[in-house]
């Protein structure tokens, strides 16, 4: 006949909930309830102690120590409110937690032992929960006992919170990294997820701003809108410390965000708050948000930040539009078309609140942006772009976004690379986890060859960014170095990422030509025509290496169709060079050289020092007089 170990700690119930402080689990009605960390030691304390008072500086011992770094009081505000919100309990009229005013609190509710299931003494032995003796019933007894229990089953917990968390002030040159992830929208209606996505964005854009953290880009989190995957698998993935999760509402004049802070790694509960405004007052939760968050993990807003931080308001319908306008900006890739619809949006924000600084910037943004994929010609880009760029730091000297774009400007438009790498130096400086400024302040230095610094930049946004978007950055780097192996070796892990990306397949088909695989080159760029539905700079390509080929038809078949769309869209000048060159039509290719250089084309400033297409015309004393003239002969 078998006889029975001693007993594993008890679960504890309460009404309908049982409470099993060894498993870490809250249940209600044998549901598991999303009560972690913590909310969750904070509610086992009070429960074993029911009836009893459990003062604040009891639980502070328990469970914030003295020598770790979080705000006690708001930290115990929060477990507090989560436990109720678990319960769905109230604060004025409790039915299980009731609050002594500047002392602590009380569990009311009656609480009875679940006796645990007993386990055959030969297999005792082999039983991995902790073994205790028989408690007596003593309320002080057995609350010394259950919390040395709950120590022996939390310890290792603890303990790897607290040594992570003394390692913000430790390890100065390792900063804390967090990505927030897409906010849940709570509306129920799905033409709403603009607002929840654009919202998510710009917690991201505020936290930023923050020194000593590595705020992972929007590019990078929006891959895990709507995601099955755990935290700590999503920590790897992003090299995240910590993550923020949470959800937005908007209901008729009312803004309200929740977030919490996570352990990401451990999958722990660190932090917890519920926020809700006019929407008039949007931005000033935005950056309350950004502040609460910052301060459980003690990084400060950079000082221009801070000097900016008194109440800001805007009417709520622009700030609809504006929103709306990023939300078509990000769109882009998949539908470029969106960028004519994000800047009508932006305009109307700005009819509606004309002294918006964001909406101008956007706006700046926007113009760039269709200058590099050449959907405006460079004059009336150049003129837009900084025109808004202008206003958006007239209204508001910290604006990052704007101080990139005029830096952008300064290098590609008006050829001025003195004064492109102070704004560049000066953005970041402004928004130190800005992955868009990482990125190009990147592709300057490697423009300038200063391959060691690019290649840095490079690393740091590769931090900020390590989704699918990032490669395009890396190969683009790599195409200004004339480094053509580590060109495809990256085009070549772009590709296997993001197969339908057509940048990537662009820039293979630049390595592959390059390095003398001609022949190899020609699907990668027809891949990057058909994705991109004729994008000009893979078409060029295409014509340029059929040229180089001998293949002399293929190569004007389709010089003709871009001389065709000329008719109706803007092209290139500098790209029909490109294609005269491989033609060995030298006179045709320095005519449309110059004609570039009159409109200002960016095409002549990114290509014209390292773009290999055009090596034949270098020695020509027309060149070297082009190059004195750009002022890029050294």
């Amino acid at each position: 006949m078998s006889r029975t170990a001693p007993s594993v700690a008890p679960v504890l119930r309460f009404d309908n909930f049982e409470l099993d402080p060894c498993a870490g689990e809250l249940r209600k009605r044998g549901i598991k309830l999303r009560l972690q960390g913590q909310p969750l030691q904070v509610l086992a304390i009070l429960v074993q102690s029911h009836g009893n008072l459990v003062t604040r500086e009891e639980l502070r011992k328990q469970l914030w120590p003295a020598d770790t770094f979080v705000d006690f009081d708001h930290s115990l505000h929060n477990a507090i409110a989560r436990i109720r919100e678990a319960l769905g309990d109230s604060a004025q009229t409790p039915t299980y937690i009731e609050t002594l005013p500047r002392r602590g609190y009380r569990f009311i509710a009656p609480v009875e032992d679940v006796p645990p299931a007993s386990i055959p003494a030969e297999n005792a032995e082999e039983a991995k929960e902790p073994v205790v003796p028989a408690m007596p019933a003593a309320p002080q007894a057995k609350r010394r006992i259950f919390l040395l229990t709950l120590v022996v089953c939390c310890v290792a917990t603890l303990a790897a919170w607290v040594w992570r968390h003394r390692q913000i002030d430790s390890v100065a040159a390792a900063p804390r990294s967090i990505a927030v992830l897409p906010l849940q929208n709570l509306s129920g209606d799905p033409s709403q997820e603009y607002f929840a996505d654009a919202m998510t964005e710009e917690l991201i854009t505020e936290l930023s701003r923050s020194s000593g953290l590595r705020v992972i880009s929007h590019t990078s989190v929006r891959e895990y809108k709507d995601t099955k995957k755990h935290l700590p698998q999503i920590s790897r993935e992003l090299k995240a410390d910590d993550i923020v999760e949470g959800s937005v509402l908007r209901e008729g004049d009312q803004v309200r965000v929740t977030v919490q802070l996570l352990d990401a790694p451990n999958d722990r509960h660190i932090w917890s708050e519920d926020y809700q405004r006019p929407s008039h007052n949007i931005l000033n939760l935005q950056r309350e948000v950004a502040e609460g968050i910052a301060q459980q993990i003690r990084v400060k807003l950079s000082p221009e930040q801070t000097r900016v931080s008194t109440a800001r308001t805007v009417d709520p319908a622009a700030y609809d539009a504006y929103l709306r306008g990023r939300f078509y900006v990000n769109s882009f890739f998949s539908a470029p078309q969106s960028l004519n619809t994000a800047a009508e949006f932006f305009e109307q924000a700005l009819r509606l609140e004309p002294q918006f600084s964001p909406a101008y910037a956007g706006l700046a943004e926007t113009y760039i942006t269709m200058g590099r994929f050449r959907s405006l010609p460079p004059q009336v880009v150049y003129r837009l772009a900084t025109e808004s760029s202008r206003r958006a730091l007239e209204l508001d000297q910290n604006n990052g976004e704007a101080h990139m774009i005029l830096a952008w400007l300064r290098w590609q438009y008006d050829r001025d690379p003195v004064a492109a790498e102070h704004g560049f130096n000066e953005t970041i400086a402004l928004v130190p986890s800005y992955d868009c400024a990482r990125a190009y302040h990147a592709l300057f230095l490697a423009w300038r060859q200063r391959p060691n610094e690019a290649l840095a930049e490079v690393t740091k946004s590769r931090e900020l960014n390590p989704g699918l978007s990032f490669a395009t950055v890396e190969s683009a780097v790599y195409l200004q170095l004339r480094d053509y192996p580590a060109l495809v070796e990256a085009s070549r892990k772009g590709v296997a990422s993001d197969p339908a990306g057509w940048m990537e397949h662009y820039f293979l088909g630049v390595g592959y030509e390059s390095s003398g695989k001609r022949a190899e080159a020609i699907p990668e760029y027809q891949k990057a025509i058909m994705i991109s539905g004729g994008d000009q700079d893979a078409t060029a390509a295409l014509a340029h290496v059929y040229a180089v080929l001998g293949r002399n038809a293929d190569a004007e078949r389709v010089l003709h169709t871009l001389q065709s769309r000329s008719k109706e869209n803007y092209i290139s000048p500098y790209l029909v060079a490109t294609i005269y060159a491989g033609l060995g039509e030298k006179a045709a290719a320095f005519k449309l050289l110059e004609e570039a250089y009159q409109q200002r084309s960016p095409d002549l400033v990114w290509y014209l020092k390292t773009d290999p297409r055009i090596d034949n015309l270098r020695a020509e004393p027309q060149f070297q007089a082009l190059l004195q003239r750009t002022g890029f002969s050294n």
